[in-house]
């Protein structure tokens, strides 16, 4: 997975426009933030990144409801908001993205491999997302789960 060019596009836009980041993420396990960290200089951008890969770890960490998981589910935008706001909150960043799905393998009939919650708040305000990759395969999934979620980061900074 190179994902170079384009967290290069967000550090850049970032930068120009005078925000930091943090990053809320689950199925992806880091893989966001890796991908930001992986250069150069990035720490002028990013601040924090939050791997709530349990349910427990996004109540503890991102103040996520334990009702919002009850009732929705950990991979609903209900949470994927409670996450981005949790992020917002206990990092200070003004530019935040999470993520929450199924990578697979597995899934259910409501829930199917592939599906990938997100949230991003910055100074557009919030934008929530389910995208349905489907069954591509777990690496698949997170690869293109990253990619989403830097084309969201960048689509809060277009025009600012």
């Amino acid at each position: 997975m190179d994902f170079d060019a384009r967290a290069r596009d967000v550090l850049d836009a970032a930068r120009t426009a005078g925000l930091t980041l943090a990053t809320a993420e689950s199925c992806t396990g880091g893989l966001i933030t890796a991908a930001l960290t992986e250069i150069a200089g990035s720490s002028d951008v990013v601040d924090r990144g939050f791997v709530t890969y349990s349910n427990a770890a996004k109540m503890q960490m991102l103040h996520v409801s334990s009702d919002t998981l009850e009732t929705y589910g950990a991979v609903s935008e209900a949470v994927a908001q409670e996450m981005v706001e949790g992020a917002a909150k206990m990092s200070g960043a003004s530019l935040c993205v999470s993520v929450t799905g199924i990578a697979g393998p597995g899934g259910s009939e409501h829930k199917p491999e592939g599906r990938v919650c997100f949230g991003c708040l910055g100074p557009k305000g919030l934008v929530l997302e389910t995208v349905e990759f489907g069954a591509i395969g777990r690496s698949h999934v997170r690869a293109a789960t990253v990619k989403h979620a830097f084309d969201m980061l960048l689509s809060q900074m277009i025009s600012i």
